[in-house]
């Protein structure tokens, strides 16, 4: 007898979704408490600093919300791609040459250059542009490939990755080099760093622009004739050209927004955090942000909400090892139960168990057999 039995309907309601990603998180953090019992650990304490100092603390909720802002930008440019068909995988290299592109402009603007003197009202805006086209130059050139030559954009898009890589590399090594012995340039001036959210606390403006994005990204997708054909290119790309649906022409749409988006987390990391580009900044934002994505169902609020999570647990681990002497590294499996454990609940979403009870299954019970 079978244990699992194929719904009618899938489901695929709101409700259904949120309860089964809820259940999954709960699931992956009591199977990740076991972590904790080899070194004499009470799992509810240990828990306790993870998500107190993340979530409860100013200063940690200050350092969740610079982690978060990168993943939700990531997060939205993966939504809108994989949600158009369009299997982009090179966010690493877009949020890196955004990165690259604002610095410029944030260099042209410090003494001696272009821009010099420029006020932050208008400095913002050229900068987010310079880093909007750029990063949607990067994704843009894959989206054409695809839609002309029907190339593998998984392919194309992780070797681009590698290429932006070396392109900062280049950068900090030799024409923006500053003086001294490390591949970075020289520190931005303070009038063009993104403002402070709160006294005593580091977060900066740009959450506001990450939650702005997600309110954009949600409008156009879920609320928008533009959006509708995106999503329906992605479901079936056949029957969007039936529909006549340019098909290969919303790709490319979908492509170039998606790599502005992820070029928007590198100026964020650029204005916001580092204050200036240096070699290795992307430290796996772009592959995690995909990860953010897919455990939110490529939805713009479940991106944001899970962007917390994820990066409240990442900061939370530095706690967790100060107060109570366990290895970072444990908080990292329980992030990766959790991914298992959400992606593997999909299959409730299509199946129902059918668990006997002495001889007769629950389903019989129902009917009175």
């Amino acid at each position: 007898m079978t244990l699992l039995e194929r719904r009618l309907k899938p489901a695929d309601s709101p409700r259904a979704i949120a309860v089964a990603t809820i259940l999954s998180v709960l699931a992956a953090l009591i199977i990740g408490g076991l972590l904790f019992l080899p070194y004499g650990a009470n799992p509810l304490s240990a828990y306790a600093a993870l998500f107190s100092e993340a979530f409860l603390s100013w200063r940690g909720f200050g350092f969740t919300l610079i982690k978060a802002t990168p993943l939700i930008l990531v997060g939205l440019g993966t939504v809108v791609a994989w949600r158009t068909g369009f299997g982009y995988l090179g966010f690493e290299g877009c949020l890196l040459v955004g990165a690259a592109a604002s610095t410029i402009v944030a260099l042209s603007a410090g003494e001696g250059g272009a821009l010099a003197g420029i006020p932050f009202v208008l400095f913002l805006p050229l900068a987010t542009l310079a880093a909007l086209f750029a990063g949607a130059i990067w994704a843009g050139i894959i989206g054409l490939f695809k839609g002309r030559f029907d190339g593998n954009e998984v392919i194309t898009s992780l070797m681009m990755n590698y290429v932006a890589i070396l392109l900062v590399q280049y950068l900090v090594s030799g024409p923006l080099r500053a003086p001294g012995g490390l591949p970075q340039t020289t520190r931005l001036e303070r009038d063009y760093w993104l403002p402070l959210l709160f006294d005593g606390n580091r977060a900066h403006a740009g959450i506001l622009i990450a939650l702005a994005a997600a309110a954009l990204v949600w409008i156009v997708l879920m609320r928008s004739r533009l959006g509708f054909e995106m999503i329906v290119t992605g479901l079936n790309p056949k029957a969007a050209k039936f529909g006549g649906i340019e098909v290969g022409r919303r790709q490319l749409m979908a492509a170039c927004l998606a790599g502005g988006l992820a070029a928007l987390a590198g100026m964020m990391e650029v204005l916001g955090v580092h204050h200036r580009l240096m070699d290795g900044m992307a430290e796996g934002t772009g592959f995690i942000g995909i990860v953010a994505a897919l455990l939110g169902k490529l939805h713009p609020l479940g991106v944001v909400i899970v962007s917390l999570l994820y990066a409240g647990m990442t900061v939370g681990a530095d706690a967790m090892q100060r107060q109570i002497g366990l290895p970072g590294s444990i908080v990292f499996m329980i992030q990766s139960m959790i991914l298992l454990f959400i992606l593997t609940s999909d299959l409730f979403r299509y199946y129902r168990l059918r668990l006997p009870v002495r001889g007769r299954t629950l389903k019989d019970i129902r009917h009175g057999t």
